[in-house]
């Protein structure tokens, strides 16, 4: 069966032009339909769509009270598209700046195993012929950015392009928040986050057609600052442009008591910003520190338990080579990390004290940040759950900040700045009552809950961020437990 395909074209006072482009749509042997969208066009435009819709059964109209903004048009073309049940759609602007003669190459290039193709003006040398010096380098300097800042090779700012709908999830398309020209540049970056192949094909520009745009100075500023921003939310917050996988068990049995789903709450407040800048970029050295110790500690496709699983924006490296099952007692840290981390193997609500695990059930566990808030007596609980789920022998990665840990002395001096500055004493998390002071302090809360140490490292190669703890499971029975340590020392 031939896929259902729909060109969807937004208007705005192109009264001179739609009858021209509606004809010119229609003569291409496509067997597409045309949607288009008006934004309440002062100078006739939708009237002259509505007659000519009358005279064509394939095409459709839209009408909508006042400028809302070109991609808040291409939402509503999108839910369209997803609602009528079409499986390829096409955009393009109504000014001819895309010749519609172009739309058969940009269905050639198509094929299997593309969800994406675009109209890239950057694939030839001469494909912005007439345009003034001044106006090329803007348009390049913004392609320059969007390379450096989003990792986007492609030309990201145009609305020529075609997506396969039975390829995109429409909830990736939700995830897009700009409704002025800063969509196209930020649904390109959502679709390549969440996975998207994307193709390009060269097209033509040509200045008369760019002076005919409605892109204004001010949209351009807007179109920048959304760029700068879509920047630090995704140093601060990737997990915000991915499409989230489900939870596989929620126990709403469970009470969450030290203020976690108030913690993983977004803060929208200037503080909660700044600790969570400061905070993204001490994930960034957390997250190659795991992948370090997790290649050197774990097999390849080991089953592993995340304990504590928190937010789990430094667990995205470890799924391609990793059964991972993440459990945490919050769930709001669980729709997080469910965003984060679609290929988890296992996303559970659990309480750390009880794992619903049968004994022996992983070969790893790694606990990221999450000791140093219980009092011994807890700690040595939550290990002995640790050492439960464990088979013979297996592995624990624990990281567990120092007194002198970079981070706590950081998160210590902000506090004291913002007490003398404001006044007030913010708390940037739940206490931290137990924080690692040294090697033989680990040694002893691993031998009370039958691990012994293989591994201690906190220094300058990890920023001194965090201590990063070792540990092989053995006997619980001490004599077991010495003759162990002295085998490996005999060995060793």
């Amino acid at each position: 069966m031939a896929p259902r395909r729909l060109i969807f074209v937004p208007t705005y006072n192109e009264n001179r032009n739609v009858e021209r482009l509606c004809a010119e749509l229609l003569a291409l042997p496509l067997e597409a339909d045309l949607l288009f969208v008006d934004d309440g066009s002062p100078d006739g435009t939708g009237a002259t769509l509505d007659r000519l819709a009358r005279q064509h059964s394939r095409m459709s109209v839209i009408h909508r009270e006042g400028k809302l903004g070109i991609g808040s048009a291409h939402r509503v073309g999108i839910a369209y598209a997803y609602d009528k049940g079409y499986d390829v759609l096409i955009t393009l602007d109504a000014d001819f700046s895309h010749s519609p003669a172009d739309l058969p190459r940009l269905l050639t290039a198509h094929t299997a195993g593309v969800d994406v193709v675009v109209g890239s003006r950057y694939l030839e040398s001469d494909s912005l012929p007439g345009w003034s010096a001044h106006r090329l380098f803007l348009t390049w300097f913004g392609h320059f950015l969007t390379r450096v800042l989003l990792r986007m090779p492609y030309d990201a700012n145009g609305a020529f392009r075609l997506y396969d709908l039975r390829r995109v999830p429409r909830e990736v398309f939700e995830l897009v928040t700009a409704r002025a020209y800063g969509f196209f540049f930020e649904s390109l970056f959502v679709l390549c986050r969440n996975g998207a192949r994307i193709r390009e094909i060269p097209i033509v520009l040509p200045a008369r057609v760019y002076g005919n745009s409605k892109l204004t100075v001010r949209d351009a500023f807007r179109s920048a600052r959304l760029l700068a921003s879509l920047f630090v939310e995704h140093l601060m917050d990737p997990g915000r442009f991915l499409r989230s996988r489900p939870i596989d068990k929620l126990r709403p049995e469970l009470v969450e008591s030290q203020g976690w789903d108030d913690y993983w709450t977004e803060k929208r407040t200037a503080l909660g910003s700044l600790y969570h800048l400061v905070a993204a970029v001490y994930r960034r050295v957390i997250r190659r520190n795991l992948r370090r110790f997790a290649e050197r500690s774990f097999a390849p496709g080991t089953r592993v338990l995340h304990a504590g699983c928190g937010s789990g924006q430094v667990d995205t490296d470890l799924h391609g080579r990793l059964r991972v099952t993440a459990v945490d007692i919050s769930e709001r840290a669980l729709r997080l990390y469910a965003r984060n981390n679609p290929h988890a193997s296992r996303i559970e609500q659990a309480d750390i004290f009880d794992l619903p695990f049968e004994a022996g059930a992983f070969d790893g566990v790694y606990n990221l940040g999450v000791l140093e808030h219980f009092d011994r007596k807890e700690i040595r609980e939550i290990l002995g759950e640790f050492h439960r789920v464990l088979k013979p022998r297996g592995t624990l990665v624990v990281f567990w900040p120092h007194r002198r840990g970079s981070s706590v002395l950081f998160l210590r001096a902000l506090r004291r700045l913002i007490r003398l500055v404001s006044g007030t004493d913010p708390k940037f998390h739940p206490d931290e009552i137990s924080l690692l002071g040294s090697r033989a302090e680990a040694v002893a809360h691993l031998r009370d809950a039958g691990f012994v140490l293989r591994e201690y490292s906190f220094g300058i190669r990890d920023l001194f961020v965090q201590c990063v703890i070792v540990a092989e499971k053995v006997d619980k029975d001490p004599t077991a437990a010495m003759s162990f340590v002295l085998g490996r020392t005999a060995t060793a």
